[in-house]
């Protein structure tokens, strides 16, 4: 890029009314740049051996200037119950995607650089190949090379999940569709929380209960045998239903064997959807019980465009609830460390931010 172009960027100018301008003395063009840098400059990249810098603070400020992000740590960001653009009681009569509540949030992601976590209930309402093609594919789908995926319950309401497997694979490959990958020195695991759930009838009532259902013995003893062989200091999992919910739906007690895994092997984050809110706990154990040594940050984002849910009981541990405001989950995922900032969409007003140390 020219030097006049980094100056108007500086200044936050059109490029061509500085670059095709007669020429200036280079002494005011430097002392025009100063100026403006000081009045509005971006958070500094942080650095990655620096536990002061404020992680949480360069994060927010990411999506206003993504050029920021040069130099920073990876950035995870995303959100369940995404693409909705019908209602099923009327399927033929469709919402325009750019209309839609999966292009708002779809917008942010524009502004945010790295991987795109889409954390099940990815397409409304049946998770078919023509859901996925009508309703995600405008809004969500443009950053579908960067996106590793989850499924949830609604893939399912497609035999199979099919239309799922059919849009992300080999991302996320059949039957299971559970992996993992790393990302900077953190290890991310991806679990199909369906299988699991399923496995479970009837619906559980409590942890000792959700202990003692079958479920996904395959996918629990994958986990295992990946943790094992992942023995990064920094591990964060998402999937679709959360153990912990202060909504509608509710804790999902079917993911308890997940998180006695987990919490096991020192995982320091996990990300889920389903219920439509935002919601998250501080640090706790599979009992729910604070732990501020070992214990799990939890975090429910199903945010990402579908209609919201009421808060029901608010659960012990509970430290923000956010259900007016559509927006995504974005985590730095730095070196022994994290930050995580809620954004909102256009307009939007709720926010929550903050940072914590791995184990």
């Amino acid at each position: 890029m020219p030097g006049c172009a980094w100056a108007a960027l500086a200044m936050n100018r059109p490029w061509g009314t500085v670059c095709m301008r007669a020429p200036r003395p280079i002494s005011a063009i430097l002392v025009a740049v100063a100026v403006a840098a000081c009045s509005d400059s971006p958070s500094a990249p942080p650095s990655q051996e620096s536990p002061d810098v404020d992680l949480a603070r360069w994060l927010v400020d990411v999506p206003r200037n993504p050029w920021a992000a040069r130099g920073g740590p990876p950035i995870l960001v995303g959100a369940g119950d995404i693409a909705r653009c019908y209602q099923p009681e009327n399927p033929a009569e469709i919402t325009p995607p750019h209309l839609t509540a999966a292009e708002s949030t779809a917008m942010i992601l524009d502004r945010i650089p790295g991987t795109v976590m889409a954390v099940g209930d990815n397409a409304y309402e049946f998770g078919s190949p023509s859901d996925y093609l009508l309703c995600y594919e405008p809004t969500w789908g443009r950053h579908k090379a960067r996106t590793r995926p989850a499924p949830g319950n609604h893939e399912y309401l497609t035999p199979g999940a099919a239309g799922y497997f059919a849009y992300f694979f080999p991302v996320s490959s059949p039957p299971g569709g559970y992996y993992s990958y790393d990302l900077g020195r953190w290890h991310v695991v991806v679990l199909n929380s369906m299988t699991q759930w399923s496995a479970c009838p009837p619906p559980k009532a409590s942890s000792a209960d959700g202990r003692t259902c079958v479920g996904d013995v395959a996918q629990r003893l994958w986990l295992i045998a990946d943790l094992e062989r992942h023995r990064n200091r920094c591990t964060i999992a998402y999937f679709h239903h959360p153990r912990f919910s202060s909504g509608r739906h509710g804790s999902q007690y079917e993911m308890q064997q997940f998180w006695d895994i987990l919490y096991a092997r020192g995982v320091d984050v996990v990300v889920s959807g389903h219920d439509h809110l935002y919601e998250r706990f501080a640090p706790q154990d599979p009992e729910g019980n604070l732990d501020t040594r070992r214990g799990i940050r939890h975090f429910t984002v199903g945010t990402g465009g579908a209609g919201f849910y009421e808060f029901s009981t608010i659960l012990p541990n509970s430290e923000v609830r956010i259900n007016d405001t559509h927006g995504v989950l974005a985590l730095a995922l730095g070196n022994n460390r994290y930050a995580w900032a809620f954004i909102p969409v256009e307009g939007g007003t709720a926010r929550d931010s903050g940072g914590g140390m791995c184990h």
